[in-house]
């Protein structure tokens, strides 16, 4: 265990992560005791510093790092001769993500409990089962086991004067600690813990092996609130020549409606909300509609395009498109309208062939995916609203996957790739070796396999080539959802029936629901 509580990486990860140093931090030359003329990398940079428990000066040294399945980061270790105070954390070497990341684990055997996690400054760790919260602070570099054995430590420090001073108080916190106790100790399987960082820069580790609802990762919007934590917001200077207003929206190709299923119209005109008739409020199918809005990477103002279109057998449906000129944020999403439906609905496809990898499918923010001969899993909210082919869901997904597994800025650059695992242990990079080599099989029609749909909102699709005659390769039942499944989307609150004049529901809430 490190000092404050913070564990490194196991021997042979630590012993790759450090030895590899040398070539990846190219610009940290040798010190005063090189010989002159001597070039060679230097691993550590050494800082002389001013220790804040004696005022003394200590030394500060710095490394930096790249952590496997993730990003590059900043070690810091400070040491005072003089007192002999420590300390150590970690930073960012890369930039402010565009969105915050949420990570969801659940903790299942001890083999669990060595699972990499970066904890940032903007972090915050909980531990679901026993409603403990790590608030954000200093930035750690450790694994499950090792936080919670600096949570357990830092509560029963003070355990004894709490018990006298607050009984109460203590009690209640003995439990959390004899719930972290068992926890450690093997007694308490499964447990669930999560982390969310408005920066989007911490991370708990993922495998390739992990079922589905095991590991989940979420992206999310940061609030005005969340921006200004981090030094963002609307008075960020705009860089010198650039518009203050929304840039003029453009449209990517595969948003025509010519190169959509059942297309048939020309170029769609582009209509700014600015221009439209108050008295025409209905939104007309195949024409472009852009509004301005704030980016949520950088939150100068962009453009948002809209535009409905009907999907042959299904129902009607709005892409919706946004790009940054400034930060060169972009999202495409698709959303879905209509009520919401009775029951979920679960698709089940076989594909044979290549021609089955052509089909085009719309996959829903709620909807779940999986690919079981591929030991594929995907949670809902991953990449969002997708409206493509089988082909290309899968060579998105395995995109991001790989980005996200190796570190990398972009999981299809060959020149990242063919340097990609120095710092991972071998079994490890085998495993997701061997998963990604199956799934560029699949994508490349090698192979047969499965796609599972799960969509309790019932709003995903997926091209029947024999409509509207069943398909023999694709099987859709309904189903109930679950109490879970319903919580999550909210359903649990609504109140369709009886609501005018309830004394529950605020004057506005029962007004808006009288509206609709």
């Amino acid at each position: 265990m490190a000092p404050n509580g913070v564990q490194m990486p196991g021997k042979s990860l630590s012993k790759d992560l450090f030895e590899d140093m040398g070539r990846k931090v190219e610009n940290m030359t040798g010190g005063g005791n090189s010989a002159e003329g001597d070039s060679e990398p230097k691993v550590v940079e050494e800082i002389e510093s001013l220790c804040m428990n004696c005022h003394a000066s200590g030394t500060t040294r710095l490394l930096l790092t790249k952590i496997p399945f993730f990003r590059e980061i900043v070690l810091m270790s400070f040491s005072c001769e003089e007192c002999g105070f420590k300390n150590s954390e970690i930073q960012s070497a890369g930039e402010i993500q565009q969105r915050g990341a949420r990570y969801t684990f659940k903790v299942e055997n001890e083999h669990d409990m060595a699972r990499q996690v970066v904890k940032t400054d903007y972090s915050v760790f909980k531990v679901e089962d026993v409603d403990l919260e790590i608030p954000a602070g200093r930035g750690q570099l450790t694994n499950i086991e090792g936080l919670l054995s600096a949570v357990k430590a830092d509560l029963f420090q003070h355990q004894d004067a709490r018990m006298q001073q607050m009984p109460e108080v203590g009690i209640k916190v003995g439990e959390v600690i004899q719930a972290l106790d068992d926890m450690l100790s093997g007694k308490r399987f499964p447990f669930t813990v999560s982390s969310e960082d408005i920066s989007g820069n911490s991370f708990i580790e993922p495998s390739p092996h992990d079922s589905t609802g095991k590991w989940k990762r979420s992206d999310f919007d940061r609030t005005p609130q969340q921006n200004g934590t981090l030094g963002l917001g609307d008075d960020v200077p705009a860089p010198a020549g650039t518009e203050t207003g929304a840039p003029p929206p453009t449209l990517r190709p595969e948003y025509h409606a010519s190169n959509l299923v059942g297309g048939t119209m020309g170029e769609p005109r582009t209509i700014s909300t600015n221009n439209v008739d108050d008295e025409d409020d209905e939104i007309h199918e195949g024409e472009v509609y852009s509004f301005p809005s704030s980016c949520p990477g950088c939150t100068r103002p962009c453009a948002t395009n809209m535009k409905m279109v009907h999907i042959p057998f299904f129902k009607q449906v709005v892409l919706m498109s946004t790009a940054c000129a400034q930060c060169g944020y972009r999202s495409n999403e698709v959303k879905t309208g209509g009520e919401v439906p009775a029951r979920g609905r679960k698709i089940t496809l076989r594909v044979e062939n290549p021609a089955d990898l052509a089909r085009d499918v719309l996959k829903s923010e709620s909807a779940a995916l999986s690919c079981p001969e591929l030991d594929l899993h995907v949670q809902p909210g991953t990449l969002g609203g997708r409206f493509t082919t089988v082909e290309g869901l899968l060579t998105q997904f395995r995109k991001d996957l790989r980005a996200q597994a190796f570190g990398l800025s972009d999981g299809d650059s060959e020149a990242e790739l063919a340097h990609v695992g120095d710092s991972v242990e071998p079994t490890t990079k085998r495993s997701w070796d061997d998963f990604f080599a199956a799934l560029t099989d699949a994508i490349e029609g090698k192979t047969k396999f499965t796609v599972v749909i799960q969509d309790p909102l019932a709003s995903s699709y997926v091209q029947s080539f024999t409509a509207p005659e069943p398909d023999p390769q694709i099987h859709a039942e309904d189903y109930d959802r679950t109490e879970e499944e319903e919580e999550d989307l909210g359903l649990r609150d609504i109140q369709t029936e009886g609501y005018e004049g309830d004394p529950n529901l605020p004057a506005s809430a029962s007004a808006s629901a009288r509206s609709s």
